[in-house]
């Protein structure tokens, strides 16, 4: 049971961090892909139907660890919150305004909104990177000291870039498409950026994983002989509704429609 309830973290945090990382990349280069009021909500209605589904994953990601390796959870709570607190509150303040720019007075509200939509992205990105730095060095219960951090940060931050570069190539049209494909590169198809990133983002959590005391935290098998069961049974529901709408929504965006 504790290799399903590790195996489930990792599918889970991977996961997340592909999909979450492509809606969130696309947020962080809104302001260059977008340079008007109807291009950038043409950048918003490419990731739209997606960012609410794909942080399901982060959800479901937090869930296994706190059900299934609860002491594990207890260190990183205490010894991460300056970093959890940084994540959650880009997190919020991205999709509040997600939910808030089209019910505001005019075009400075959604110019407010559009601003932070991108920087609460970019602390989104920092964030995951400072806490996957910490969780590389073996020590989860403190944050990883500045000289590896701040590298960390930045560079986990550049491959969430990357990551939404690729995906606005296979979603985006008109000038959008053209900057984003312009930084992508004209040599191969758009669907190769996006499946090396991809790549890449699903490495970095399963990579941090290798370094943490999973099995030695994990809970009494009583507990993992309920939980992991029923996660087994939700897990493909899941996997099956995300692939639905990644399916249902395939198509480029052609017009700035919204949420």
């Amino acid at each position: 049971m504790e290799t399903l309830a590790i195996a489930l973290l990792a599918f889970f945090a991977a996961g997340w961090s592909v999909l979450a990382g492509a809606d969130i990349g696309t947020g962080m280069l809104m302001p260059w892909l977008g340079r008007s009021d109807r291009e950038r909500r043409l950048v918003l209605a490419s990731f739209a139907p997606f960012f609410l589904g794909n942080e399901v994953w982060l959800v479901a990601t937090l869930g296994v660890l706190v059900g299934c390796f609860p002491a594990l959870e207890g260190e990183l709570l205490s010894g991460q919150f300056p970093v959890l607190v940084a994540l959650l509150t880009g997190w919020i303040l991205r999709d509040a305004a997600l939910w808030s720019r089209g019910r505001g007075p005019g075009p400075r509200w959604r110019a407010a909104c559009d601003g932070a939509v991108t920087s609460g992205s970019w602390v989104v990105a920092l964030s995951w990177g400072w806490l996957l730095a910490a969780l590389l060095t073996g020590r989860p219960y403190a944050p990883a000291a500045g000289p590896t951090g701040v590298p960390a940060a930045l560079a986990v931050a550049a491959l969430f870039s990357a990551h939404g570069l690729g995906f606005a190539t296979l979603r985006l049209t008109e000038l959008p498409y053209e900057r984003a494909r312009r930084l992508v590169g004209h040599a191969g198809r758009p669907w190769q950026s996006f499946a090396l990133t991809a790549g890449l983002m699903g490495a970095l959590p399963l990579w941090a994983g290798t370094a943490l005391p999973l099995a030695a935290r994990a809970a009494d098998p009583g507990t993992l002989g309920l939980l992991v069961p029923a996660l087994l049974c939700v897990t493909p529901l899941l996997v099956a509704v995300q692939a639905w709408i990644w399916h249902a929504f395939r198509h480029r965006v052609t017009g700035p429609s919204y949420l």
